[in-house]
């Protein structure tokens, strides 16, 4: 029997505390020592010589980057290479600084000090993947032409990712600069430099988000009602509680409490980069209870398998597409609407049709609400008050509500129960 690999989920990479190798298979191990640090080690063997390469933390390196780099390490070995000796030389060519090696201690000396694992990561990814013709490159060494050449690959098709890397780069070449390991002008500054060589970035033009008119909402909600597919409870779900699409496609069954009709997001999965406590109303209590995961724990809106095998690759998550519930709604109304428009249809409800105070409505759409000193002395979320107005809500989306959104007044919650 052929061994099992990706063993591992990004759930149990967060979650496992046991001390010990965990492996994910493919020589890629989870490695937890008796002190709670975690750490990513491939283990590969060269002739009868077994090895282990230090991958990074797990704190700032999440699983498929871990993946990524042990694959690059058994592509180095298939090329009959030694990927811990290719490693060394990337980090000191003739005893001088590469800018690979220099990055990555940038990178870790500064990732205390930024947003989240995420953002992290992004940085690791960009000057490891695409930045990485300057790697092997001595840091006194790298000119002009060099950042050029990773940068025009990238600059007309993809002009955020270019710009972004473009200032990783200046930022790593500028902190050499004052570390004594290169001199003069910074090959990768914008203004008065690059500003002559490549054309002007592109800027986005994402714009506000196409949103459905309040009063076509239950129109909506009576046709995803009348289907039976993950996607149409997913998109129910999300409208009904006003949150994004990766807060609710990522929902996991230990995230909910029926009973109290309360679903807890992580920090790691909001905007703010703080728990988030939603009042569930009774319908989405209902859509839970009706996706709950057999074996008790995992998503809730997991991805539908078809047939035997899901025409899906190996690695992909187990959780909903997030273009699942786009497709469905394009198949609806073509693209007349966005799934992240509906936060704009409940904002816009609450202010036109509804006598509920604006600060209640930002709480329910998790943003934060007041100044930093204002939220000092604030600790509170107004879960009760924000359920009231959820289960408003529901009455206008479902169109039963029998004296008008514009009360102020909702129902009494109901007591949802925990399935199993």
């Amino acid at each position: 029997m052929a061994r099992q690999s990706k063993r591992l989920t990004a759930r149990q990479v967060a979650t496992l505390k046991t001390p010990g190798w965990h492996a994910d298979g493919d020589g890629l191990y989870l490695r937890i020592d008796t002190r709670g640090v975690r750490r990513w080690v491939f283990v590969f063997r060269r002739g009868t010589k077994r090895s282990e390469m230090g991958l990074g933390p797990a704190a700032s390196i999440g699983l498929a980057d871990a993946r990524a780099a042990a694959e690059r390490a058994r592509e180095t070995l298939r090329q009959g290479v030694d990927p811990i000796g290719e490693r060394r030389t990337a980090r000191a060519i003739d005893g001088l600084e590469t800018f690979g090696a220099f990055a990555d201690r940038y990178i870790d000396d500064h990732s205390a000090a930024w947003k989240n694992d995420k953002h992290i990561a992004q940085w690791r990814m960009t000057l490891q993947v695409h930045a990485a013709p300057l790697r092997l490159k001595v840091l006194a060494e790298i000119g002009t032409q060099d950042v050029l050449e990773v940068l025009k690959p990238l600059w007309a098709g993809k002009p955020e990712t270019a710009s972004r890397l473009r200032g990783r780069i200046e930022r790593v070449l500028d902190a050499a600069k004052a570390a004594g390991l290169r001199e003069g002008e910074n090959p990768a500054r914008w203004r008065g430099h690059l500003s002559h060589l490549l054309s002007k970035p592109k800027k986005l033009t994402r714009g506000h988000q196409k949103a459905m008119v309040a009063s076509d909402v239950p129109v909506l909600m009576a046709k995803l009602r009348a289907r039976s597919d993950v996607s149409a409870r997913a998109l129910e779900f999300t409208i009904l509680t006003a949150t994004r699409t990766g807060e609710v496609i990522c929902a996991l069954a230990d995230e909910f409490d029926l009973h109290a009709a309360i679903w807890k997001i992580p920090s790691d999965r909001t905007k703010t980069g703080k728990e988030l406590r939603i009042a569930l109303v009774p319908r989405a209590c209902e859509i839970v209870r009706e996706l709950w995961p057999v074996e008790g724990g995992g998503f809730i809106f997991r991805r539908p398998a078809h047939g035997v095998r899901p025409p899906r690759k190996r690695d992909a998550p187990a959780y909903l597409s997030n273009a699942a519930m786009y497709e469905l709604l394009k198949g609806l109304y073509g693209q007349a609407y966005t799934v992240h428009g509906f936060r704009s249809t409940f904002r816009d409800w609450v202010g036109d049709k509804t006598d509920y105070p604006r600060e209640l409505a930002e709480h329910a759409l998790g943003h934060i609400v007041g100044d930093e000193s204002e939220n000092a002395y604030r600790r509170g979320d107004a879960l009760e008050r924000r359920r009231a107005m959820m289960q408003a809500w529901e009455r206008y989306c479902l169109g039963t509500s029998a004296r008008g959104p514009n009360t102020g007044r909702g129902r009494k919650a109901r007591t949802a129960q925990k399935p199993g």
